[in-house]
């Protein structure tokens, strides 16, 4: 079968590879339909190996070369003796994370916690990016005829997105500071307006991003941060308190410390955005303030059902993002070197895995 691989920095290639086999009672063999370029895939290819394994996982037993591709759609084309949730000729969402169901935080429910995590597509034998994968029952999760293929493959950083803002406590006439415009802001964005928020402020350097921002519908102003008065036009907008919660999804010290500047006392502080490098901050700000700060790490394995109806209803268009639709063929030049432009405005581009 096709399939596309990560060797290494900058060598990302389409393979003829066996079909995958040694399907277990609780595993199925599935058919990626649309599979989307995540932020840590860039990241590897840039500069990888980072979260792929160059020695066998302790959980999975994957290494380079690895099958790309977490956050994708498929269809079940057959399944072990003990599945019970879906049956073949399914359209699922992937839920990625692997997990052992043993440990301290597997048995408290937080599997995203789990010590021996991996992740379909990046440390796990096959990914979205082939013609067949073999998953986990647990990471099925049935599609209606409302949610499409399409977007069946954006649950994913959806439900980073969503995390973030429910981590935030956003809600019902929330006022909000979401820093960067990227796929996860974006994603933050559209969340933030599904839960009700007043006003929702986006602040992003690149003027690409801050107009296509602007093309969604939900920001009430986008801001450049550069000039370093973010904070200050915040408050100039909320009567000079600041906002409830500020989400920040640009993993850079700069927005951080705007996050902390620009939220409300007794606010919420959420770090969505992953800092590849240490930070240089203020605790005490945290204390005056009185502040929350939320970390967050992927997302509860729980939280599909929650995403799928949000998108059947209409509340969560996650299909907006969706910027180019390519073949596994030219995913290097149409894919990861288009999106690693850091000038570009382009937010997903899913891939077709299967053959012509």
């Amino acid at each position: 079968m096709r399939a596309v691989r990560f060797h290494c920095a900058h060598d990302i290639r389409v393979e003829n590879v066996p079909d995958p086999s040694g399907m277990g009672a609780n595993q199925m063999i599935v058919k990626p339909m649309w599979c989307g370029i995540c932020g840590t895939d860039l990241h590897e290819y840039q500069a990888g190996p980072i979260v792929v394994p160059t020695k066998p996982h302790a959980l999975t037993g994957a290494k380079v070369p690895q099958v790309l591709g977490h956050e994708f759609s498929a269809e079940v084309i057959e399944v072990g003796k003990d599945v019970k949730n879906v049956q073949p000729g399914d359209r699922i969402s992937v839920m990625p994370l692997a997990s052992c169901g043993q440990c301290y935080y597997c048995a408290r429910g937080l599997r995203h916690l789990c010590t021996k995590m991996g992740c379909v597509g990046l440390s796990w034998d096959g990914g979205g990016m082939a013609e067949y994968t073999v998953l986990n029952d647990y990471h099925a999760n049935k599609l209606p005829d409302t949610v499409s293929d399409q977007q069946g493959a954006l649950i994913e950083p959806a439900a980073v997105a969503l995390y973030a803002v429910d981590r935030g406590g956003v809600t019902v006439g929330s006022t909000v500071l979401i820093t960067g415009a990227g796929p996860i802001g974006v994603l933050a964005a559209l969340a933030c307006h599904a839960a009700g928020a007043s006003k929702i402020f986006v602040s992003d350097p690149n003027p690409a991003r801050a107009a296509k921002m602007a093309g969604f519908g939900v920001a009430t102003e986008i801001f450049d941060p550069t000039d370093g008065e973010l904070p200050q036009k915040i408050r100039d907008l909320t009567e000079g308190i600041g906002v409830d919660v500020a989400i920040e999804c640009a993993g850079n010290q700069h927005a951080l410390n705007a996050c902390v500047d620009a939220v409300r006392s007794a606010g919420a502080v959420v770090q969505a955005g992953l800092h590849v490098g240490t930070a240089s901050v203020d605790p005490m700000k945290w204390s005056l303030k009185d502040i929350r700060i939320e970390g967050t790490w992927c997302y509860p394995v729980t939280i599909w059902p929650r995403i799928i109806g949000m998108i059947a209803n209409g509340k969560f268009p996650v299909e907006k993002l969706i910027h180019d639709l390519i073949d596994a063929d030219d995913v290097v030049a149409k894919g990861f070197d288009v999106l690693s432009d850091k000038g570009s405005d382009k937010m997903k581009i899913l891939i077709n895995p299967q053959s012509r």
